[in-house]
């Protein structure tokens, strides 16, 4: 005899049982995210086997990240599977409901189990999550920025002195010829009035001819060079800085777009994930409902 009776109407008749199962939600969203954190684990144990401080014996960056994501959605799909089919097996049977209807709900259910384990899992390792994003968001800003000087010197209040970058640069500006004759001296205010040429010419894209002047001048009265000495290593530190400044930004793009990249086919895995949930779900109902049939029959 067939278990559901198709065609069956009860129109006007309000059934006191809930068509929402939380019982088998949960028991299914709590197995999906213990099994995600397992498999996580997992996979980061062998991860970490991929990559070593020695040289030479460590996957490139490429390889890890690209092993990442594939585990990141066979985890996701393996989770998912367990707790829809889980959350169908363990739901109570709908007697006197069309079996259009048991689908649905299978289906229903399978998706809630999927939504909450999801948002269980994105709590307890929230931090992943905000760094995916914000990698994405810092990545951009950092390629919009002045790159290597300006966002080294622009945290700090003090411009006095030389900083990150700026400070660098100019220390190879006021290196002197020999070394070993260096005169030790206050070059307090040269740093300082170097520093903000160079950061200058980094907001501003370009060092006026005026300031290359100026700037080469001090050069040569700092570092006993000649006149042309000083403006070529003038030149050669400003081709440093733009070549810092193109690297930088070249860095920033391809974070920029890495991280694009893994959101937009973590949010495909979570949607698969959901599917497969609810399919699992429809699955696992059905297999119940045949097999308590089957024993009905049977006896």
């Amino acid at each position: 005899m067939p278990l559901y009776q198709s065609g069956v109407s009860d129109v006007g008749v309000e059934s006191s049982a809930s068509a929402l199962s939380w019982a088998p939600v949960i028991g299914g969203a709590v197995a999906a995210a213990a099994t995600a954190l397992i498999l996580l684990l997992l996979g980061a144990g062998v991860g970490l086997t991929m990559v070593s401080p020695w040289s030479g014996e460590s996957a490139s960056f490429t390889t890890v990240s690209i092993t990442a994501a594939i585990w990141f959605v066979v985890v996701q799909w393996l989770a998912s599977a367990l707790g829809g089919y889980l959350t169908g097996r363990l739901r109570t049977k709908w007697a006197g409901v069309h079996t259009d209807e048991v689908f649905f709900r299978d289906t229903a259910h399978g998706f809630l189990s999927w939504a909450l384990a999801t948002v269980v899992v994105a709590g307890l390792a929230g931090s992943a999550f905000t760094s995916l994003v914000g990698g994405g968001v810092q990545a951009l800003a950092s390629a919009t920025s002045t790159a290597t000087i300006a966002g080294a010197t622009s945290g700090s209040t003090d411009n006095t002195g030389p900083n990150g970058a700026a400070g660098y640069f100019t220390d190879a500006l006021l290196r002197p010829q020999d070394l070993r004759s260096r005169v030790q001296t206050d070059d307090a205010a040269a740093v300082a009035e170097v520093s903000r040429i160079l950061l200058n010419s980094a907001t501003a894209g370009s060092m006026p001819d005026e300031d290359k002047t100026y700037l080469s001048a001090v050069v040569a009265s700092r570092t006993g060079l000649t006149p042309e000495e000083a403006k070529a290593r003038v030149d050669a530190v400003l081709q440093r800085i733009a070549q810092a400044k193109v690297e930088t930004q070249e860095a920033a793009e391809k974070a920029r777009k890495s991280a694009s990249t893994t959101a937009m086919l973590g949010a495909l895995s979570l949607l698969v994930g959901a599917f497969i949930a609810s399919a699992a779900a429809a699955l696992g109902g059905r297999q119940r409902d045949d097999e308590e049939a089957a024993l009905i029959a049977r006896f």
